[in-house]
């Protein structure tokens, strides 16, 4: 943390434009979303190779925690990733795209929810991102905190760095991420295209 950091009135803490590892993850929309047994988030599955893109005009969010892990393919191949854990989420003017373009045919998956002010929800999500931005705050945050003491959704090795908060707010949100989980997902509004040629156009 850079001694420019603002401290707030209430308690908070507020950075702009910061990314990855000193920063909390949102969710994302899509297949990848899947249903878990009495809430609890799956420990691990193979992730595609292939990054996607999640924009939104707000998340709001309790129960934050992130620690450092790493996203696998099936074929071995590994990715440092920041896992971020939030219990309850709530994401305004949600937008997800994939970049599906074939060789000479731009091809792009977008799905769209959570406008007209009747947010997406989201409970128990685990996100592994490589990036995100846009203006943070958080509530009764702990930096530097040991990630095997966070009692973590993945295992992590003790004494590695992590961090937690009561709760966070991200505005202007821009993220791309390798995989997704959730207890249950809710899209309100839900739009899904596909868009090719001049149309096929990611969230940011």
């Amino acid at each position: 943390m850079s001694e420019s950091e603002n401290r707030e009135l209430s308690g908070g803490t507020r950075w702009r434009r910061f990314a990855a590892v000193m920063v909390p993850a949102t969710v994302v929309a899509g297949g990848i979303v899947l249903g878990m047994a009495n809430g609890a988030i799956a420990a691990s599955f193979a992730v595609s190779g292939q990054t996607f893109k999640v924009g939104a005009s707000k998340l709001e969010g309790t129960g934050f925690k992130q620690y450092g892990g790493i996203a696998k393919e099936s074929d071995g191949t590994q990715h440092p990733v920041a896992v971020s854990e939030i219990a309850d989420a709530k994401l305004y003017d949600l937008c997800q795209s994939v970049n599906a373009s074939i060789p000479g045919v731009p091809i792009v998956l977008t799905i769209n929810a959570g406008g007209g002010g009747k947010p997406a929800t989201a409970t128990n999500l685990l996100i592994d991102m490589d990036s995100l931005e846009g203006d943070a705050r958080f509530e009764n945050i702990k930096i530097g905190r040991d990630a095997a003491d966070m009692n973590p959704a993945q295992p992590v090795v003790p004494k590695s760095f992590g961090q937690s908060a009561d709760a966070v707010t991200i505005t202007d949100l821009e993220q791309v991420a390798r995989s997704t989980s959730a207890g249950v997902f809710t899209l309100n509004g839900l739009k899904l295209k596909v868009n090719v040629g001049k149309d096929a156009k990611e969230c940011f």
